[in-house]
């Protein structure tokens, strides 16, 4: 084969990367960017000097591709390929190892020829465990290099089908806030993916239980419980904010403000997963700006204020999902009382967390101080009887444990003195000061007797050997 020969596949159409195949492959579909592809491969220099074969080690080589961890010839190449499809690339040197080479094998400014074989590929894993729970592959590229971020409006078509049967249970354009899908039936793993999505991107999604409607399903949409699903969705437009770190102190305020509005609509509407997602954004945004020696003590007060409220309604969203998640409750309620001290909010919510984890004793002590300051809340009060009656019964069972205890050690001295006795008149004769048989020794029926259970449990005090047996005295 000679440079000349083969279809010209750059981008760029300047002939850097020409494809020649040589056995068709399987099917219609071709690897994308991000697949993990199993191939082998001859390298030649254009005068048929061959630098590299894995064919030659017997050992198939595996990549991801459009990572850049190979040559850019191969990552356009490959990304062409059937399943079974073998192929040679002629690749120009800024397809390749450019002006440098690849020292000792491959000179400056080589032109190389790679003749490939597609074994396979897995399709690329967006799921956050890499347990092929979010599964993409790609059927038309998108534009650009941007990807849409957690709380930008997006735009999408999509179409989804049960994976079982290929039944179509949602087809539509929508548009929503990334973070937000489910108030628009839009499952996890197709949020998680848009942040994977260029614009105009147009991509298939199988996506596991876990990551679509779970084990409860999805009445509207007609999903059964624990369903796999497959989506074809694509991208038409993104609007995102602006990162963090470009925002100015004023911006962050405005929009943190925007987070809670957000967060506490959520929290009416019972969607508490999406309440605590806000509120931990307004936290993220704020969470360093009181240490900012630069900000004004207004911006800081401000701060403060939102930061303050976001914990405390934090640790009230945790007491209230189902069941409670009373460690993130008390953790949330004692960084809002890091901010105010005496909130009451803060030290209710804390108590009824402690409460909740079994620490009546220190949950006590909140409710106190929340009664100190409010005397008529009644609410505060009504907890410390219930912290009392729980302090008052966990008593009670300590003492019953105590004196199960000691019951159990009575009994047990009791026995090994019986024991003991009962060895001691065993081993005296009839006449006293005499000894049944040699001095120091058990009669045979003593020897021969079955040990107590009590007995096999205590073997040291009881002299027996690691039979189970009685030992000579």
């Amino acid at each position: 084969m000679t440079v000349e020969e083969g279809i010209d596949i750059s981008e760029a159409g300047d002939r850097g990367v020409l494809k020649k195949i040589i056995k068709e492959g399987e099917g219609t579909d071709t690897p994308n960017r991000g697949c993990q592809v199993t191939v082998h491969y001859t390298g030649k220099l254009l005068d048929g000097t061959k630098f590299d074969s894995s064919k030659d080690r017997n050992e198939p080589f595996e990549f991801k591709l459009g990572k850049g961890t190979v040559i850019k010839a191969w990552d356009i190449g490959v990304a062409t390929m059937k399943k079974g499809e073998v192929c040679v690339l002629t690749c120009a040197p800024e397809y390749a190892y450019g002006q440098h080479g690849s020292p000792p094998k491959i000179p400056p400014n080589a032109t190389l020829q790679f003749e490939i074989e597609m074994i396979d590929w897995k399709v690329e894993d967006l799921s956050p465990d890499k347990k092929k729970g979010i599964l993409r592959h790609i059927l038309e590229k998108g534009a650009g290099y941007g990807n849409p971020a957690d709380g930008a409006l997006v735009t999408v078509e999509l179409e989804g089908r049960l994976k079982a049967d290929g039944k179509v249970f949602d087809t539509r354009t929508v548009t929503f806030t990334l973070g937000e899908g489910s108030e628009n039936n839009i499952c996890e793993g197709i949020e998680i993916a848009l942040e994977s999505f260029s614009k105009d991107e147009k991509s298939r999604l199988t996506i596991a239980p876990k990551y679509g409607f779970k084990s409860e399903g999805n009445n509207e949409l007609g999903v059964p419980p624990d369903a796999t699903l497959e989506y074809i969705v694509k991208l038409v437009s993104f609007e995102t904010t602006k990162e963090t770190w470009s925002m100015d102190a004023n911006e962050k305020l405005e929009q943190a403000k925007i987070y809670k509005e957000r967060g506490t609509n959520h929290f009416k509407n019972n969607k508490f997963h999406l309440s605590i997602k806000m509120y931990k954004k307004v936290d993220s945004l704020l969470e360093y700006m009181l240490d900012d020696s630069s900000e004004t003590e207004e911006i800081k007060t401000q701060a403060k204020e939102l930061l303050l409220s976001a914990h405390l309604n934090l640790s009230l969203v945790y007491l209230k999902v189902n069941p409670p998640h009373y460690f993130e409750a008390r953790e949330h309620a004692t960084k809002a009382l890091k901010y105010d001290p005496n909130n009451v909010k803060g030290l209710f919510r804390r108590g009824q967390a402690l409460l909740g984890l079994g620490e009546a004793e220190q949950a006590i002590q909140d409710f106190r101080k929340v009664v100190d300051a409010e005397p008529q809340n009644k609410a505060a009060a009504n907890q410390i009887i219930v912290c009392q009656a729980t302090i008052q019964k966990q008593k009670r069972k300590e003492k019953q444990l105590y004196a199960n205890m000691f019951d159990k050690f009575a009994k047990h001295d009791s026995e090994i003195e019986k024991i003991r006795a009962k060895a001691q008149v065993d081993v005296i004769g009839e006449k006293v000061g005499e000894w049944g048989v040699g001095e120091g020794e058990w009669t045979d029926q003593q020897r021969d007797r079955k040990p107590t259970e009590f007995e096999k449990e205590n073997p040291n005090i009881l002299m027996l050997d690691k039979d189970g047996q009685f030992k000579n005295m």
